[in-house]
């Protein structure tokens, strides 16, 4: 049934990390809950022996018994369960979804009650709790991953399937280290014995493997030559509650919220939703596209004159560069940015990227470009030079997030899966961005464009802007 097992080295067992982090989102949700309701007792109504009107409680045991519920609520919705932190948006929805839901609970029973509850401690305590938790729990992720990146507090797991799936799945989650799933073993597959049973003897080797590599997570990749019954067989031989069965659907670049999972006759259906973008998400991106350019412009206005100045000094030619760049539906328009070349850089291009050998490549990046000034240099280690496209963004050419805009020589490359890219607007900073900036290859820079394209969220962009501003801050040797 299996060939020998790849085994990697163990490493001495350590208590589970799932209960002190647990624990750790429990003390950070007490605090966070606790400062809500009795800080706006004491900005609203005073922390003083306060009676809440129509009702024996003051206000002080209210805002106990309030917070204490809060907590329990975040346990009753399964906001610190293992399958849930530490990875992905459902933590924090399920963190909104139980603190909505508590509070009303609450309006109701004021309103059964007949009490009068202060409509200000009731409506503040609302947005600044659910704010104080959701930050808590950032926190505590942040935590977790600089754990995880140093090989602490992750699932370890033993993959099983065939040797090239495997190599693959070792690939791709040696690329997420956030995600906690640490692979310690492999457990290679015979291909064509799908039809096989699953014998004793392979249940022995699998737990002699998970034993060796002190592993408690088992993955059957996608790609296994394993049939049902057989994954059933190995769910079977695991120990129950304290070694996991993780099967792997062979869909790549798919991410959760277009997925949802449904058994039906006992066969484990995965509903995968078409990507599309409705009128609410649109609105939702385009405001938060407007609020944030503008903000940002008056924020930086110091900045954008400084720049300027910098610009100016840095030899003849314009302030502003303008070039010709596709944008959403192949539609060209005139992208601005901060000039960091000589003047008349653009008639060199050609001659550079033939030197270089790179003349049929979509990138068309030249390796230490001699045509950039020295402050141009700084400018784009920094990215400053890209400043000016958020008044592309306030024009509706461009998006705060989303896949670089590229010249229509570089469009003339695509082939129809990166021509997805233009169904969106291009963005000033996106995924392939803040994952590797100069430094990925060009397949590695569609792949994560096509998943930004068909799984946009929200919190997605949000998540890549505050780590953007992460790189900004911090460039690294990939900035340039």
């Amino acid at each position: 049934m299996t060939r020998p097992t790849t085994i990697r080295p163990a490493r001495t067992s350590t208590r589970p990390w799932q209960s002190r982090y647990a624990l750790l989102l429990l003390v950070a949700d007490v605090v966070a809950v606790f400062i809500a309701v009795y800080g706006i007792q004491g900005l609203w109504v005073g922390l003083h022996q306060t009676e809440v009107a129509g009702s024996p409680l003051s206000y002080e045991l209210f805002s106990a018994v309030l917070g204490l519920a809060w907590v329990g609520a975040l346990t009753l919705f399964n906001t610190r369960a293992p399958r849930v932190v530490g990875y992905g948006a459902i933590e924090y929805r399920l963190v909104i979804s139980a603190s909505l839901h508590l509070f009303g609970l609450v309006a109701i029973a004021n309103y059964l009650a007949d009490t009068e509850l202060s409509r200000g401690y009731f409506l503040l305590t609302l947005p600044l709790g659910t704010a104080l938790v959701v930050g808590g729990r950032l926190l505590c992720r942040w935590w977790l991953r600089a754990e995880r990146r140093r090989g602490r507090m992750s699932a370890r797991v033993l993959l099983v399937g065939d040797r090239d799936e495997c190599a693959r799945a070792i690939s791709e989650l040696e690329r997420q280290p956030g995600s906690g799933l640490r692979v310690v073993g492999t457990h290679v597959t015979d291909v064509g014995d799908s039809d096989g049973e699953w014998s004793e003897t392979d249940t022995r080797r699998l737990r002699d493997s998970l034993a060796t590599v002190d592993a408690d997570t088992v993955l059957v990749s996608g790609g296994a030559a394993l049939g049902a019954h057989q994954i059933r067989r190995i769910g079977w031989s695991l120990e129950p509650g304290r070694q996991h069965l993780v099967v792997a659907v062979d869909l790549v670049d798919v991410a959760g919220p277009r997925m949802h999972t449904r058994p039906v006759a006992g066969l484990p259906l995965v509903h995968v939703e078409t990507p599309r973008y409705s009128h609410r998400q649109f609105l939702l991106k385009r405001g938060m596209d407007i609020i944030g350019a503008g903000v940002i412009l008056l924020l930086l206005s110091p900045v954008l004159a400084t720049v300027a100045a910098l610009v100016r000094l840095s030899g003849p030619g314009p302030i502003l560069y303008r070039q010709r760049r596709i944008g959403q539906g192949g539609v060209p328009f005139d992208m601005v940015k901060f000039r960091s070349m000589v003047d008349g850089a653009d008639a060199r291009l050609g001659a550079l990227l033939e030197a270089q050998g790179r003349a049929d490549q979509p990138l068309f990046k030249v390796t230490d470009d001699p045509r950039i000034t020295p402050i141009g240099r700084i400018l784009r280690k920094y990215s400053l030079d890209e400043l000016p496209q958020l008044w592309n963004v306030l024009c509706g050419q461009m998006s705060l997030v989303g896949p670089r805009p590229q010249r229509e020589a570089e469009v003339a490359f695509y082939d129809d899966a990166a021509r997805r890219r233009l169904i969106v607007r291009p963005g000033m900073s996106g995924l392939w961005q803040v994952s590797g900036r100069s430094a990925l290859s060009w397949d590695d820079a569609i792949r994560l464009d096509l998943f930004y394209v068909e799984n946009w969220s929200l919190v997605g962009d949000i998540q890549i802007l505050a780590r953007t501003f992460k790189a900004v801050l911090s460039p690294g040797d990939s900035a340039h």
